[in-house]
């Protein structure tokens, strides 16, 4: 007998598309006035099945880690990844997470901030000192400051709760995507990116700033190729949330975050750039 999960409110009655999950376990149900967050929880063994969402016939194409201790979210989340065709590890304790993702590295985590034992910024931290696997963070504080924390870390997203598994699954492909320019490297295309005294080599992640090498995490080497594919352009922060995260709306912090890190491992002042450079009220543009 299989079960059907609803990801996310309003009900469908009021003509709003709702999606419908089948999955293999009891997954809770919101049943709430339409437009408001629910306050409560049933199990369902049917509902109206609106859209029915069944795994992708394709070969997987990685394994996406999952933690949070929420079984809701983790059941509704993984299901709609499985559909797109991704091997999925579901945890619901951080020092688990750790353990997993240094043993065998996943292609993306996602990670809630509030876990047992070891929060999310904990094992980011950890995380981030050995390996440069992308990671969505989730969380349900919707302040600046943990948004801002996280990105400092070396998380490529913020996601802030309730949230869209189906939403959350799109930022997963698009993260993804950043890698691609290595893929068409190895395909015959160019493998480096120069601009100025500034070398990116798309396979290794490595980047040569005027006869110094430091190594870039995807989401800093997409940022970086990007700007240096037009050199002497500035584009404003949602732009580039737009072609470089793959998200129509998003955190415009996440850029300035992703600025200041790329400064700090390219230039040699980053208080006084001269490759990366802030056009005040404008964005940013990359001085070849």
């Amino acid at each position: 007998m299989g079960y059907l999960s609803v990801d996310s409110y309003p009900r469908p009655q009021n003509g709003r598309f709702c999606n419908i999950l089948v999955t293999d376990r009891p997954v809770p149900i919101p049943l709430s006035a339409a437009g408001s967050p629910p306050d409560r929880w049933a199990w369902a063994p049917e509902v109206e099945v609106v859209e029915a969402m069944t795994a992708s016939p394709a070969a997987a194409p990685g394994r996406v880690l999952v933690v949070d201790d929420e079984h809701n979210t983790t059941s509704v989340l993984s299901a709609y990844l499985r559909r797109d065709g991704f091997d999925v590890e579901v945890l619901h304790d951080g020092q688990e997470a750790l353990a997993s993702a240094l043993a065998n590295p996943p292609r993306l985590m996602v990670l809630d901030l509030s876990l047992p034992r070891m929060n999310g910024l904990q094992v980011l931290r950890a995380l981030r000192g050995r390996h440069t696997t992308p990671v969505i963070l989730l969380s349900d504080r919707r302040d600046e400051d943990s948004v801002v924390n996280g990105l400092r870390l070396g998380a490529d997203d913020f996601v802030t709760k309730p949230f869209s598994a189906r939403e959350v699954a799109a930022r997963v492909e698009a993260i993804l995507r950043r890698s691609a320019p290595a893929g068409a490297a190895q395909a015959g295309g160019d493998r480096t990116v120069t601009a100025g005294d500034v070398t990116v080599d798309l396979v290794t992640h490595q980047a040569w700033c005027g006869g110094r090498q430091v190594t870039l995490t995807p989401l800093e080497q997409a940022l970086l190729v990007h700007l240096m594919r037009q050199p002497d352009r500035t584009f404003d922060r949602r732009t580039l949330l737009a072609q470089v995260w793959g998200f129509s709306h998003g955190q415009p912090s996440a850029v300035t975050v992703e600025i200041r890190r790329l400064r700090q491992k390219i230039e040699a002042d980053p208080s006084t750039p001269r490759r990366i450079l802030t056009m005040h009220g404008r964005g940013y543009r990359f001085q070849a």
